[in-house]
């Protein structure tokens, strides 16, 4: 991942932040999420980042109820790093993961979309690219993917998956894979690297148990 702006301490990072937030959505250091921005407050959310730091930060809402749901204490920021305008009123953008934070409290403002107060010291880690590669079993993460990708007939393209480094697959399969609220908060909150690939793999195992494993059809 390339950006105009690399943080090389958690001191660069803005203390308070607007958040988004949305179930079942994940992001992680050095990941790519894609977002279509339509509602306008975050069209206002993404204008008032644009104008100061370009950070975002994600969260998921611990329930869904009432308008403003609780949230889950820790989430990760994001900078705005493509964002293009459909002339609908929409924006076509995407978030750059940089690291993890703990919400220390939710600001009471008159910005339509809400704000936080957040701490990334217990996350300072994530600063640091590709940090603990080697302790990754990466066999064990390919091998319950294509379990899982049979089960749910997902087409992989398995010449890229070869061709990722450790931190990159496993990273950017826990993003992408359609798992529930829990789940995703269990990957975004694991230790490091290592324990994100066990959870990933134990995740992937108990949804391919549960659902059982048709014959592979895929190449």
């Amino acid at each position: 991942m390339s950006i105009n702006r690399p943080y090389k301490s958690i001191d660069e990072l803005a203390e308070v932040i607007p958040v988004f937030p949305l179930g079942g959505a994940l992001l992680l250091p050095r990941g790519q999420m894609p977002l279509n921005i339509f509602e306008p407050r975050y069209i206002a959310m993404i204008d008032g980042a644009l104008k100061s730091h370009r950070l975002i930060g994600m969260v998921q809402p611990s329930s869904e109820e009432g308008a403003q749901p609780p949230l889950h204490e820790i989430g990760c920021v994001g900078r705005i790093t493509q964002i293009g305008e459909t002339g609908d009123g929409r924006y076509l953008m995407t978030l750059a993961g940089i690291a993890r934070f703990r919400i220390v409290e939710e600001l009471s403002v008159v910005t339509p979309y809400r704000q936080c107060r957040v701490d990334y010291e217990a996350f300072a880690g994530d600063l640091v690219d590709r940090a603990g590669e080697t302790e990754v079993d990466r066999d064990s993460v390919i091998g319950a993917l294509r379990k899982f990708a049979d089960m749910r007939q997902l087409r992989i393209d398995w010449k890229e998956i070869e061709r990722a480094h450790n931190e990159m697959l496993v990273n950017a399969l826990s993003m992408i894979c359609p798992f529930g609220i829990r789940e995703k908060q269990a990957l975004l909150e694991a230790a490091d690297l290592r324990t994100r690939a066990e959870v990933l793999v134990a995740i992937t195992e108990m949804e391919t148990a549960r659902a059982g494993s048709p014959t592979s059809t895929l190449q």
